[in-house]
């Protein structure tokens, strides 16, 4: 058994770097998890990127979506492929509990992606981003044993929020690859074609007005979601509010640049990262907002209202095994902390 933990704490330390290679905010953000959840959160991380780049650099689309399929299939059936990720990944699954209807649809979402489907309405865009990040938010939830319906509803709605937020920054470099996110119906309604404009995509005030309106649209979201922090482990909630500040703040960079997001790429600077995320660990010992905020309406966005039901309808299993293993990874880091020296979390 000891051995087992072993090998499954490597494979976490191999996503752990993975998400070091990948999403910047990300992982800053995660450098303030609890090791109980950083190791997990690693892991979902690895999964979801490895099967993103599958089907976006693959050029046999629907072949690398049955793939990934029978991978979770392999997964579920607790015989994992002998892939980091893929093992990783079943650890998750075994001892948080995450039920398959949570991966099946981030999956969908990639198959939107694929298809090159159209979006027509806010809510369709809703639609989509439940899929590709509602789902990272579930997950995160019960990772940290949280599975109220209420933080659950945040917390998918905190990844709606985040990935509104990344279609405003990046509507330039989607639509040199040939991608509309932006609501059609908005871009009719500012006067804009939405297809002639995808063959010629240029910035104009007609088109920060729509840019502007989906940031808005997000500001709505991340205000919701920060009443679920209250709700996380105290431990926990520094992390979470450093996402959502430093995600918000993307926002506040487009805004900067006058909403182009055609010609500029929104980044957030470390110094402005580093002082967000220290913001955010007051959270430590202050709840960062009461339920006012949402007005009369707790209940979930439309869109994210299946991911919640399925999350607080699975049972949360035995950890005995799980502990194990970060058990394992929290003495590892415990003694690479001995010998480059005791640092914040977030300065690493």
């Amino acid at each position: 058994m000891k051995a087992n933990a072993a090998g499954s704490a490597i494979d976490l330390q191999a996503c752990h770097e993975m998400m070091r290679g990948g999403s910047k905010s990300f992982f800053a953000a995660s450098r303030v998890l609890p090791t109980r959840v950083r190791a997990p959160a690693a892991a979902l991380y690895a999964f979801c990127r490895v099967a993103d780049d599958a089907i976006d650099l693959c050029d046999d689309k629907p072949a690398a979506l049955l793939d990934l399929r029978q991978r979770l299939d392999a997964v579920y059936a607790g015989l994992p492929r002998p892939l980091v990720a893929d093992r990783a990944l079943a650890c998750v699954v075994r001892q948080v509990g995450i039920p398959r209807v949570l991966l099946d649809a981030l999956l969908e979402g990639f198959a939107w992606d694929a298809e090159g489907r159209q979006y027509e309405t806010l809510e369709d865009l809703h639609d989509y981003a439940a899929r590709v990040a509602g789902t990272v938010g579930a997950m995160m939830s019960m990772v940290m044993a949280t599975r109220t319906p209420s933080a659950l509803a945040r917390a998918c709605e905190l990844g709606l929020a985040m990935q509104l937020t990344n279609i405003a920054r990046d509507v330039g470099e989607d639509a040199r690859a040939g991608r509309l996110f932006l609501p059609r119906q908005w871009l009719r309604e500012a006067g804009i074609d939405p297809d002639s404009w995808l063959r010629d995509p240029v910035f104009s005030p007609a088109l920060a007005g729509v840019v502007q309106r989906l940031l808005e649209a997000a500001d709505t979201l991340y205000r919701r979601a920060e009443t679920g922090v209250a709700e996380l482990p105290r431990d926990c909630r520094p992390a979470i509010q450093s996402a959502r500040l430093v995600y918000a703040e993307i926002g506040r960079v487009v805004q900067a640049a006058g909403h182009d997001s055609v010609n500029h790429r929104a980044v957030v600077p470390a110094r402005r990262k580093l002082a967000l995320m220290a913001q955010a660990c007051t959270a430590m010992v202050m709840s960062p907002a009461d339920s006012g905020a949402l007005g009369a309406d707790t209940s979930p966005v439309p869109a994210v209202r299946y991911l919640v039901e399925a999350a607080t309808s699975h049972e949360l299993p035995q950890r005995t095994f799980y502990d194990r293993t970060v058990r394992v990874i929290d003495l590892l880091e415990r003694a690479s902390q001995r010998q480059r020296g005791a640092a914040p979390p977030w300065a690493a």
